[in-house]
């Protein structure tokens, strides 16, 4: 096959592509916020949510931020947002992963503490984006109630979105939000021994 013919092919695919994706577009009315699930069993779905922080940061919005679980050891962003960012609404459970806790009742009691602030911010109609990083966590073990934070999350403002990310979290979850996207575990550093990179993973 000549260039030209390969380009006339190119350009016909291409034309063809964008018409559905005009399509799209002018099918796509609905001006809301919206809800979505970063969950799966990769590397990705924390690192992802803090990328839209960063885009809603870019256009000058408001950002809240809640960390379920996370908070003993120091992470990037963290670091980033407490210096760089104190207008970004931040708050962490900061009693780091459930696994090394091993006191359900204390976690409990943390999850529904962290809870409040996450609730709060659902409630600001003055913040554009809340993230709630590591909540499935939360639901899969029980130390929240599902309904309750279903129901926060449908009863936010309306030109409010949120992004919730951790493994699994449960059909309710998936129901209520707009889009999930799961990350597939393929290959992984840790795995092949390799430790946990600054800058990175943390």
């Amino acid at each position: 096959m000549s260039e030209d013919k390969k380009n006339r092919k190119h350009k016909a695919s291409m034309q063809k592509q964008k018409e559905k994706v005009d399509a799209r577009i002018e099918e796509a009315s609905e001006q809301r916020g919206v809800a979505v699930l970063l969950t799966g069993d990769g590397k990705g779905k924390s690192s992802s949510a803090f990328g839209m922080v960063l885009r809603a940061l870019g256009y000058g919005q408001k950002v809240g931020v809640v960390q379920f679980i996370k908070g003993v050891q120091l992470s990037g962003e963290e670091i980033y947002l407490k210096e760089k960012c104190p207008e970004v609404d931040f708050y962490q459970m900061g009693t780091g992963f459930t696994w090394n806790t091993q006191d359900r009742s204390s976690d409990i009691e943390a999850a529904e503490r962290t809870w409040k602030e996450a609730s709060r911010m659902l409630r600001d109609a003055t913040l554009d984006l809340v993230v709630l990083d590591e909540l499935t966590y939360m639901l899969a073990y029980k130390y929240l109630d599902e309904a309750m934070v279903i129901d926060a999350i449908r009863a936010r403002p309306i030109e409010q979105s949120v992004v919730v990310t951790g493994r699994g979290g449960g059909s309710a979850l998936r129901d209520v939000v707009d889009t999930v996207s799961e990350v597939k575990d393929v290959k992984h550093a840790f795995k092949a021994g390799v430790m946990a990179r600054k800058g990175v993973d943390y």
